[in-house]
């Protein structure tokens, strides 16, 4: 099986059709060429839960985080633009998780900015996020909070004219890293978002548990941090509705990087049991790999097509095409997951060898269905909105 069996960068059609433009085959090729270009330090980068300088070097020295920003502050596109940073997303997982965890983060992180921020927040940090000078970080998780963002306990009060801000902040991405932490805290009756300079007095990073597919990640501590009161993004108490618009330009990005897993894994296996023979023929020829290798590829090209009509819907109104990002972000990494687990089973001992691209992917794949809103989460959503829409 050719690479461009398992890509469809001419275009997709589903009810209609998503028609890449020449912008985003751009997009594709950068991406790839990109992804390319860190091949040989891929593996040891996506064991380290520490900034890999080499990774970052080539980021900066593309264009992509050009995708994470409206064009007036440098990006690429007037608006961020779901599908293309979907699609850099897909060539950039297959690859690399470390890559493709700074790229997102350009835009998660940042978001908010462009959305709510002040003409001089923007001017101060988008260009920056943009050329990848500064690297991006949402801080929301904490100790107590995960996907119940309500029970958080970071505060932020008004003191003297100024904003003080305590608590923590755990699993954060990015942590230590960052230029500024996109930080949401409890103020007053409401939640406001913060932009947090890495270099505030009182901030300081701490180490995160070690976890399975490693990535930079660490806790945050909020010590008396003093902040201007121009530093919320914002209007005051209003944080949840920025933080639901970074998550319906984001979310399917989640799905975008599972296909690009999924893609790398079958293609793994594919090698392995068309070259490998057992019983006098290769193992693709034997039925039950056959199916295990079938039952893949249709679980990639349907959360393929799924991922690019969703990013396409979602360029025009983000905020509508919420649930429909979360349904695409549920089957995507769902798909991943059994794609991976079947793409071990076909290469037998071989796909359990530690260091191996199949074994890192099979780590990779299992965090996808937590961070970004877990699948038990995103189903009571989903399946909300259905009983809804039923007449």
């Amino acid at each position: 099986m050719d690479r461009e069996g398992f890509n469809a960068c001419s275009g997709v059609s589903m009810n209609g059709s998503v028609n890449l433009s020449d912008a985003h085959l751009e997009v594709v090729t950068e991406a790839r060429s990109l992804a390319s270009s860190v091949e040989d330090i891929a593996m040891e980068a996506d064991e380290s839960s520490t900034l890999h300088e080499g990774i970052a070097d080539a980021l900066r020295a593309s264009r992509l985080g050009e995708l994470m920003v409206p064009a007036a502050y440098g990006g690429r596109f007037e608006s961020v633009d779901p599908l293309a940073v979907c699609l850099a997303r897909e060539a950039l997982m297959k690859t690399s998780s470390h890559l493709d965890s700074l790229f997102a983060l350009q835009g998660i992180g940042s978001y908010a900015i462009s959305r709510a921020g002040t003409a001089a927040q923007r001017e101060e940090w988008l260009p920056r996020v943009a050329r990848c000078e500064t690297f991006a970080a949402l801080a929301l998780t904490e100790p107590v909070a995960g996907s119940d963002l309500k029970s958080i306990m970071t505060t932020v009060v008004e003191r003297n004219g100024e904003l003080v801000l305590n608590g923590a902040k755990s699993f954060i991405s990015n942590a230590g890293v960052a230029g500024f932490y996109t930080t949401l805290a409890k103020d007053g009756d409401g939640y406001s978002l913060l932009l947090v300079p890495s270099n505030a007095a009182g901030l300081t990073v701490g180490p995160a548990p070690e976890i399975i597919a490693p990535h930079v990640l660490g806790d945050l501590t909020f010590d008396d941090v003093v902040l201007p009161t121009t530093a919320r993004l914002g209007e005051p108490g209003r944080a949840f509705g920025h933080v639901l618009a970074t998550l319906a330009v984001f979310r399917i990005s989640v799905a975008g990087a599972a296909v690009g897993l999924m893609e790398g894994a079958l293609e793994e296996a594919v090698r392995h049991t068309r070259d490998r023979e057992q019983f006098g023929r290769p193992l693709a020829r034997h039925g039950p790999v056959a199916t295990l290798l079938a039952d893949s590829w249709a679980d990639l090209e349907s959360a393929r097509l799924l991922t690019y009509q969703t990013a396409a819907m979602a360029a025009d109104d983000p905020a509508e095409t919420l649930d429909r990002s979360s349904l695409a972000k549920l089957h995507a990494t769902e798909a991943a997951s059994r794609v991976v687990d079947r793409c071990v089973q076909c290469m037998g001992r071989w796909g359990l060898i530690r260091g191996s691209k199949i074994e890192k992917y099979y780590r990779q794949a299992r965090p996808m269905r937590i961070y970004e809103g877990s699948s038990e989460v995103l189903r009571l959503g989903i399946a909300a909105r259905l009983v809804r829409e039923v007449s």
